[in-house]
């Protein structure tokens, strides 16, 4: 079965982005916040690419919800 990137449903703070992407890599969901943090302190891009992830990356399909 081919692996999807969807935004998580069950590990979200704000829109799932960040643990649907630790989903899709299998690392803990933390560690792509921390990084995602640094990125937006450090060079100001992350806030601007955390909204586009959030209009571009589809839901995670609910249970029993073929995906589509």
């Amino acid at each position: 079965m081919k692996k999807k990137l969807y935004r998580s449903r069950k590990d979200r703070m704000l829109g799932g982005v960040c643990g649907g992407i630790a989903q899709y890599f299998n690392v803990d969901p933390t560690i792509v916040r921390l990084i995602w943090a640094f990125i937006t302190l450090a060079w100001g891009v992350g806030l601007v690419a955390y909204l586009v992830a959030w209009l571009i990356i589809p839901e995670e399909p609910q249970e029993g919800t073929p995906p589509q």
